[in-house]
């Protein structure tokens, strides 16, 4: 939400692209616990802790941008990640099932692009050096290199999830 509580749009956040929101979003909480420096917040959009913020930049991390809000209740400094890099590079034959949007299903805007996913798996070689990137036509995912993954554990980096794919 912005300033005056209303929603923003969340698939901004799926394009690849750099924004400028004109507001700090405002995220309601509602996991108990201890706070995390990574989390998922709907839409799978990352939020993250400022810890992460200064690993990236440590590491000189190109592919993101770090949009500023605030978590509802925490002081510290949050931000969404936003990942700028999308690569093609889902490869359907290793993955458990693809199935694409075709005519049939009435939404001539999505015919070709991916309708499921399930049991992601990439081909390495199309990736090259990227640290982070979305893969092409499944927005849902975010995927770090093993050396990014590395340095998130190495830091202590609370929240993670990954798998490998």
């Amino acid at each position: 939400m912005d300033e005056q509580g209303k929603e923003l749009d969340p698939w901004q956040f799926k394009d690849g692209k750099s924004l400028e929101l004109g507001c700090v979003p405002r995220f309601p909480l509602d996991a108990p616990g201890r706070p995390l420096d990574y989390c998922w917040a709907a839409f799978s959009i990352p939020v993250v802790h400022e810890r992460v913020v200064q690993l990236f930049e440590r590491l000189d991390v190109q592919e993101v941008q770090f949009l500023p809000v605030r978590v509802e209740g925490h002081d510290s400094p949050y931000f969404i990640l936003n990942a700028l890099r999308f690569i093609r590079c889902i490869d359907d034959a290793r993955c458990r099932r693809v199935a694409y949007w075709t005519p049939e299903d009435e939404q001539p805007e999505k015919v070709g692009e991916y309708r499921v996913v399930s049991g992601l798996r990439i081909d390495p070689g199309k990736v090259g050096g990227a640290h982070i990137f979305r893969p092409w036509g499944w927005p849902v995912a975010l995927i770090v290199s093993g050396d990014l993954k590395q340095a998130m554990e190495a830091e202590g980096i609370t929240g993670t999830r990954f798998v490998e794919v």
